[in-house]
């Protein structure tokens, strides 16, 4: 489809530029016959005129009429050239040029392609146990009570699940447009973090995991619920990754102007093939972090990249198998 596409709209801008390139090889022609008339006659009229005194007896200067159409085709012919010319390059940046007009609507379509393939095999595998789960439970009139709990729980579960990818791809598609009005604000990021590290505390408990908070007072110009996301998520991350028992320690700074955000566990850690990849919506490392079976849909990193670009920052991350993983980001303080 773009290939036409790309076709057809190199072929509308050759055709822009000929007639802009024909019309103004007119011009030149028309002007340089009347410049050549002109010319011409000023040349008779000089021939005519008497010089020092002394008659040319009436001679006119000879012009052959041949003469005339012979500079008329070489004019018509150089244009022709030089347009030809024009035609031949043309054709080539208007094709190149059509390819770098067309390259981020094709990339945002295949984006978007992915966005909803991906999507439709996530949303497909709770969907179908559900349906599954329901039609198995209608067919046995025999089920007891005890039973029927256990197929609404597991399908509670399946809610849950279908639950946390709609919102995780709503977020995520809201922080993907490019023209989203995203408020800034002043706030203490020491008491957003402690918020952060109150909330994800539980699940810590749960698995036995130190969870550690360092941070000073220091005022932050951001969107306050973006940033506050940021830290859950990473602090959401760090858990599922990091066996019973194991410590996380969360700390932010400020460095040249920068709110610095450090997040660092004891966890399985990240082979470094997938390194490159972790961003990626519904990327879920195959080696090193499957084997833990850890719920999600590898939307939270994805999410994570594209609030710290909307408040243009950077992040990196640095990991170890078995050893954990560290990722920090950097903040500017004030909005530029």
């Amino acid at each position: 489809m773009f290939k036409s596409a790309r076709l057809k709209l190199a072929a509308w801008y050759l055709l822009i530029i000929m007639t802009i390139s024909g019309l103004f090889s007119l011009v030149i022609y028309q002007g340089f016959l009347f410049e050549m008339n002109r010319g011409l006659h000023r040349a008779e009229v000089r021939s005519l005129k008497p010089q020092n005194g002394l008659n040319l007896d009436g001679k006119r200067w000879p012009i052959a009429p041949e003469d005339i159409e012979t500079i008329e085709e070489g004019v018509i012919f150089r244009l022709i050239v030089a347009n030809g010319v024009i035609l031949f390059f043309s054709a080539i940046a208007g094709y190149f040029l059509a390819g770098q007009t067309l390259k981020p609507i094709e990339e945002a379509m295949e984006k978007q392609n992915q966005f909803i393939a991906d999507a439709s095999h996530e949303l497909r595998t709770p969907i179908t146990a559900l349906k599954a789960a329901i039609e198995v439970t209608l067919r046995n009139k025999k089920n007891s009570k005890t039973e029927m709990k256990k197929i609404l729980k597991s399908n509670l579960e399946d809610i849950n699940h279908l639950q946390t990818l709609t919102e995780g791809l709503l977020k995520s598609a809201r922080y993907g447009k490019s023209n989203q009005h995203v408020d800034f604000d002043l706030f203490d990021i020491q008491k957003t973090a402690q918020r952060a590290v109150r909330q994800m505390a539980p699940l810590a408990s749960e698995k036995n995991i130190k969870l550690t908070l360092k941070s000073a007072s220091q005022i932050f110009e951001g969107n306050k619920k973006s940033i506050f996301n940021l830290l859950i998520i990473l602090l959401d991350n760090a858990l599922k990754y990091t066996p019973k028992n194991g410590q996380i320690g969360l700390k932010t700074e400020t460095v040249k102007n920068k709110l610095v955000i450090e997040i660092k566990d004891s966890g399985v850690g990240i082979d470094k093939k997938d390194l490159p990849f972790i961003f990626d919506r519904f990327y879920k490392a195959d080696r090193s972090r499957v084997k833990t079976n850890t719920p999600g849909f590898g939307l939270g990193l994805s999410l994570l990249k594209k609030i710290v670009q909307t408040h243009q920052g950077s992040i990196g991350v640095s990991s170890s198998l078995d050893k954990g993983t560290t990722f920090t980001v950097k903040l500017p303080l004030k909005r530029a």
